[in-house]
């Protein structure tokens, strides 16, 4: 088909309805399940644990199995780009992903097989969430890649439509019919979600696994840094190696998971830094067109690193904020943890508002509202939300009856904040990387979620300190309320820090040729 031009429309691919229905099923069993998780660690799981304690380890536990599902794409990255395709990775850790939601229906009672359930679906969901989405654009060319936007609209709206009936039905699914079958419904729509993807088998685009190169991203920065030419950015990445060694000696005080991800936080930034400092020195060893895509990588990680803040604010909405919700006045039929349902319900109107209205009419005003553009206001969209929630929480310590319905204020602002940062980041890891490294770039994006909760762990274990818990109770607020202005802070900081950055990054467009 042809315009008025003569040029040729571009075609939507005809496969992307498979992608897209399998994505909303498995959304619903994933948010099916975790957004019930916090209540149900609280109610009946750790019941065993004494009363004041059980918030805080539920949340422990919650942002611990959000830590996994994030870090666990880094594995389905390698996996897939080194040795399966994302066909293949996709479909068989689907299987896995069904095995874990079985383990939670059948262990219901059971502490050690609930957790390996957890580990199962961090296992599984975490390994193909890189995969999905980079295998959506996969599907697209040169020819075809201004509908890709569109697709991966699509493609997020769909995640909050499977969300949303997820956050409305399996609260109530839990509180009538027991844990058994508020975690077994999603366990079906898993399995649904698997047989839909292995029915478009056929159709989709493969692109083929790259041979393994000598002149890789990970080839290159060793040369960089323990090359021939070994400077300060060597020292810098040494030292960042022996403090990520050191950080183990924090298991006891932080737990074994927060512990490692901050060594490995550590290890990338330092070695990032260092790798940074002595790129040029790859030069002759590794081809200009290596070195360069290299650098182009270490440029997409620093946004990738101030978008982290983010992450620890929107998490904290199914645990932080669900807590909160407990101590409001609500309706007695209403459950605290259905309030999520109002996050995909708004992420359905915003996306759609945002494309057909609000981006046009500030394009109109000669205002272009770029990827960088929106991800930095919505970093700071998620403060201003956090805002509002601190100072409820300080009419709520102080004896104030605050309705439920106040906490539609920050689920708007946080929601916004989302739709600007996440819907835009997708496309943007994606057009951003090397087409080498589609799976791990995508990978890296989801570890930036990882290191955004280990943030929640690390500042939760702060608070446990008297002398930390002393300093607070200083200030006049709870330690609940502070820390809530504390993310705030963080989130606002980081969104000046991402406007700063955002003024000097060049944008790439790494799509394939037609």
């Amino acid at each position: 088909m042809t315009d008025t031009t003569g040029q040729t429309k571009p075609k939507m691919p005809g496969q992307i309805p498979y992608i897209i229905a399998n994505e909303g099923c498995e959304r619903f069993s994933f948010y099916g399940m975790r957004n019930i998780l916090t209540p149900f660690l609280i109610t009946s799981l750790l019941l065993s644990i004494p009363e004041h304690l059980r918030a805080a380890m539920a949340k422990e536990v919650f942002h611990t199995f959000v830590i996994g599902v994030y870090f666990f794409p880094l594995l389905g990255g390698w996996l897939s780009d080194r040795f399966f395709g994302k066909y293949n990775t996709v479909f068989w850790l689907s299987l896995v992903y069904c095995c874990g939601h079985a383990c939670l229906a059948i262990f219901e009672n059971n502490i050690n097989g609930f957790y390996f359930g957890l580990f199962l679906i961090a296992l599984g969901s975490g390994g193909i969430k890189p995969l999905v989405s980079s295998f959506v654009g996969d599907q697209f060319d040169k020819s075809n890649r201004s509908l890709a936007q569109k697709v991966f609209d699509a493609f997020y709206w769909i995640i909050n439509f499977g969300s949303f009936f997820a956050s409305l039905l399996m609260p109530i699914f839990l509180k009538k019919f027991g844990a058994s079958v508020a975690f077994g419904i999603p366990g079906i729509l898993m399995f649904i979600a698997t047989v839909i993807f292995w029915s478009g088998r056929k159709k989709y685009v493969h692109v083929p696994i790259s041979a393994k190169n000598p002149h890789s991203f990970l080839n290159v920065v060793r040369t960089a840094l323990f090359g021939n030419q070994k400077g300060a950015g060597t020292g810098i990445a040494v030292i960042g190696m022996i403090a990520a060694v050191g950080s183990l000696t924090l298991i006891p005080a932080i737990g074994i998971v927060a512990a490692f991800c901050l060594a490995l936080v550590l290890v990338l930034g330092f070695g990032g830094i260092g790798a940074w400092m002595q790129l040029e020195t790859a030069r002759g060893t590794h081809p200009d067109e290596a070195v360069d895509g290299v650098r182009s990588v270490l440029r997409i990680l620093v946004v990738f690193a101030l978008v982290t803040p983010f992450w620890s604010l929107f998490d904290q909405k199914a645990s932080t904020w669900v807590l909160q919700a407990d101590a409001m006045t609500k309706p007695e039929w209403f459950q605290s943890a259905q309030m999520q349902a109002l996050n995909p319900a708004l992420v359905m109107i915003l996306i759609p508002f945002n494309n057909l209205i609000l981006f046009p009419l500030f394009k109109k005003l000669g205002i272009e509202l770029t990827a960088l553009r929106r991800m930095g206001l919505g970093i700071a969209f998620s403060g201003l939300a956090w805002i509002v929630v601190g100072f409820m929480q300080l009419a709520i310590d102080g004896g104030d009856a605050i309705s439920i319905v106040w906490q539609i204020l920050p689920y708007a602002l946080l929601t916004f904040g989302e739709v600007l940062v996440s819907a835009t980041g997708l496309e943007f890891a994606y057009s951003q990387a090397p087409l080498a490294m589609k799976g791990v770039i995508m990978s890296f994006w989801n570890l930036s979620v990882t290191i955004g909760n280990l943030w929640v762990l690390l500042s939760n274990s702060s608070v446990k300190s008297p002398a930390v818990t002393e300093q607070i109770k200083q200030t006049g607020i709870s330690v609940t309320a502070f820390q809530m202005f504390f993310f705030a802070g963080f989130a606002l900081l980081a969104a000046f820090l991402f406007a700063l950055y955002a003024r000097t990054y060049k944008m790439q467009n790494n799509y394939r040729s037609a």
